[in-house]
C-alpha cells in the first residue's frame, strides 16, 4: 500500500469515535399497590380549581405494567461512574432541564441535571409559588415566583444527590433534583423504562433510587456496540 494511502487510512481510523453501548431496562413494583391518600390542596382554592377530581399522592406513581407487575415512575437510574469514565464525559449541554409548576404540582417530580447546566423552573399555574431548593453542598435557594414571573433559571456548581425542592406556599409540592458529573443517567416514566447510552464497553454498577423505597444496585456488562438489559424489581420489604 502506498505510504500516502496508508497515512490517510490510519488518520480515518483515529478519527472514528469509539463504539458505544447502552443499558436499557424497566423498573417494576412487585408488592400489592398501596392505597394512596389524596393531595391536600383544600388550603388553596386556586389549586383545587385546576383539577377535576382529587389528585393521588405522587410519592409512588405506578403504571399498569401490562401483563407483568406494575411499572414505576420517578425512579432515578444512574451509572456509578469511575474516575476514568468521568474524565471522558462530555461537557454539560447548554439546553436547560425544565421543571414546571402546573396544577400546584412539580412536573416532572424527579429530574437529573449536569453541574453547570441550566435548570429552569416554570410557572404555568400563574399563581404565587416559591421554589425552595435545599441542597447540602450547593447554596440554598429560595426563589419567589409571583403570577407574572413565568420562569426562573438557576444552576448548581457542585454534583449532589438528591436535592429536595419544595414550595412554602403549598407544602405538598415536592420534587428532587440529582446534580450529576456525567450524562449516564435516566428517569423512568409511568412505563418504568429507562435507557442510558454512550457508554464504553465494560462492567458497571447500575443504581436505581426512589424517594420512598430507597436504592437498589446491580452489575451490568455493556457490550462494545449494543445494548445490555438491566431490570429492577422493587418492593417495600427489600
Amino acid at each position: 500500500m502506498p505510504a500516502r494511502i496508508l497515512v490517510v487510512v490510519l488518520s480515518l481510523l483515529v478519527a472514528l469515535p469509539a463504539a458505544a453501548g447502552e443499558i436499557i431496562g424497566t423498573v417494576r413494583f412487585t408488592d400489592s399497590p398501596p392505597r394512596l391518600p389524596s393531595v391536600p390542596m383544600d388550603a388553596d382554592p386556586q389549586c383545587v380549581a385546576k383539577h377535576d377530581a382529587p389528585v393521588a399522592a405522587r410519592t409512588l406513581v405506578l403504571g399498569d405494567g401490562g401483563s407483568g407487575a406494575p411499572t414505576m415512575a420517578n425512579v432515578f437510574v444512574q451509572v456509578v461512574a469511575s474516575a476514568e469514565l468521568l474524565s471522558s464525559a462530555p461537557a454539560p449541554p447548554a439546553e436547560p432541564v425544565i421543571v414546571d409548576q402546573v396544577g400546584c404540582l412539580y412536573e416532572p417530580r424527579v429530574v437529573g441535571v449536569r453541574s453547570g447546566q441550566p435548570l429552569v423552573f416554570k410557572n404555568t399555574d400563574g399563581i404565587f409559588h416559591n421554589v425552595h431548593l435545599k441542597p447540602a453542598r450547593n447554596p440554598v435557594q429560595n426563589i419567589a415566583m409571583p403570577p407574572f414571573l413565568k420562569e426562573k433559571q438557576t444552576t448548581f456548581a457542585e454534583p449532589e444527590l438528591y436535592v429536595p425542592v419544595s414550595c412554602d406556599v403549598h407544602p405538598w409540592m415536592r420534587a428532587f433534583v440529582a446534580v450529576m458529573e456525567h450524562p449516564y443517567f435516566a428517569v423512568t416514566g409511568t412505563d418504568g423504562r429507562f435507557a442510558i447510552d454512550g457508554l464504553p464497553a465494560g462492567s458497571y454498577t447500575l443504581r436505581a433510587w426512589h424517594e420512598k423505597l430507597g436504592t437498589r444496585e446491580q452489575q451490568v456488562e455493556v457490550p462494545a456496540d449494543g445494548a445490555a438489559t438491566a431490570d429492577f424489581s422493587v418492593s417495600r420489604s427489600q
